[in-house]
């Protein structure tokens, strides 16, 4: 069946979820990288164990939930993010450059702190 085919889906997207070693430290990082705010529910913080739900204060971007994991990060991401904005800002928050853009593409490939890419579109 075609993608554009007229069809009753069974599902919609909700949230994108990022594993993390460091759950805490990399949802402040995305936090910094993108503005995004910790989402703290009706009933108040949640224990430090927990995912950590991150949201864009405009309430244009996706609910992102950093989700803590045992292991470490060994293969390239099957999902990622991509972004729109500064290489330069990123690398200097932390981020790291996986491969910069080139004839064949047109956005640099990048990394946060504990390796997950994601793809930077210029503004």
């Amino acid at each position: 069946m075609r993608c554009d085919a007229p069809v009753s889906a069974p599902s919609r997207f909700k949230d994108l979820c990022l594993d993390a070693r460091d759950h805490q430290a990399v949802a402040d990082w995305w936090c910094r990288a993108m503005g995004y705010r910790r989402h703290v529910g009706a009933g108040g913080p949640r224990p430090v164990s927990d995912p950590v739900p991150i949201v864009d204060p405009s309430g244009a971007g996706p609910l992102l939930w950093v989700v803590p994991v045992p292991e470490e990060k060994v293969v390239k991401n099957r999902m990622h993010l991509d972004v729109v904005g500064d290489v330069d800002a990123l690398l200097a928050l932390g981020a790291v450059l996986v491969q910069r853009r080139g004839e064949d593409r047109d956005w640099d490939v990048l990394a946060d702190p504990e390796g997950n890419e994601f793809c930077v579109f210029a503004p």
